[in-house]
């Protein structure tokens, strides 16, 4: 029989999963794919960005809620599995979250990537989509460390003689990157315009955008999805302000027009070459 396509998601913080990718995995599970998403922290560090529930008693109980919130925006996404690696948000680099031995930034690497090794035997992904190395555009501890477990554990899987209690070998077959190229965002910031609205993007925050198109690889169609993210964005009620122009500023039936698709660098692949250009994750591989 056919081994079942399934695809793992790995994001450092309750939100993430939301912001990157979102549409393309509602569309992959409706396909019918497992779809898994590991969250290696729990966002305790994370500000209360909405201002309505700016309240001691959602920041004393930050962490619960923002659990929930996961659950809630994952349930939206479709996310047949949500698993959590089991570490503390770590915060900005030089913050007192940053220097907490349970934080993700002050784990063992060989430890977090063995975890993520015995997530990725358990579950059998074809196809993982994790952080790219280049993180300037927000250097956050979390993020930097995502990639760095994603890439070794990727190759580590395989290997019948490394991590030998986290299961048996299994392979990925290809890696890749998330990524939201300049022009797209340039392309939003002139629809703002056109419309007479004011861009939150202006060019220094567009100058931020280092991507450009040529290390995108694959645009997966979200047509029919395009409302996912927005939707599990609000399910973040405490990270995400309802009124934000960032997320929120154009209609959604405009902002489904400009730019309906996913994008994603093609990192590693045992598939064979990385320079492709493609409209599916999955291409190339076999099974079902």
């Amino acid at each position: 029989m056919s081994e079942r396509r399934c695809l793992l998601t790995v994001h450092a913080h309750p939100d993430d999963e939301s912001s990157k990718g979102a549409g393309s995995v509602a569309r992959y599970h409706a396909e019918g794919v497992h779809t898994v998403l590991v969250c290696c922290t729990g966002g305790e560090e994370g500000d209360i960005l909405n201002p309505a529930l700016e309240t001691p008693e959602v920041r004393a109980n930050i962490h619960e809620i923002r659990i929930q919130e996961l659950a809630d925006a994952a349930a939206i996404i479709g996310y047949d599995e949500v698993v959590m690696l089991g570490y503390r948000d770590s915060g900005m680099a030089d913050s007192e979250a940053n220097a907490n031995p349970d934080s993700f930034a002050q784990a063992p690497l060989e430890e977090a990537v063995g975890r993520l090794v015995a997530e990725i035997r358990r579950v059998r992904p074809q196809i993982m989509v994790t952080y790219p190395e280049e993180q300037t555009e927000y250097p956050h501890p979390d993020h930097i460390r995502v990639h760095e477990i994603s890439a070794l554990a990727f190759e580590a899987a395989g290997d019948p003689d490394r991590y030998v209690d986290a299961g048996p070998p299994f392979s990925p077959s290809k890696l890749y990157y998330t990524v939201w190229p300049r022009e797209r965002m340039r392309k939003v910031h002139e629809k703002f315009l056109e419309l007479g609205l004011e861009s939150p993007f202006d060019e220094k925050w567009l100058e931020r955008l280092n991507r450009d198109t040529t290390v995108t690889s694959t645009h997966v169609d979200i047509t029919g999805y395009d409302d996912v993210r927005g939707r599990a964005l609000l399910a973040h009620a405490t990270q995400v302000d309802p009124n934000s122009p960032f997320w929120f500023g154009l209609p959604p039936e405009i902002q489904a027009t400009i730019h309906p698709y996913d994008d994603y660098q093609l990192a590693r692949s045992t598939l064979g070459p990385l320079e492709v250009s493609e409209d599916d994750l999955f291409a190339g591989v076999s099974g079902g």
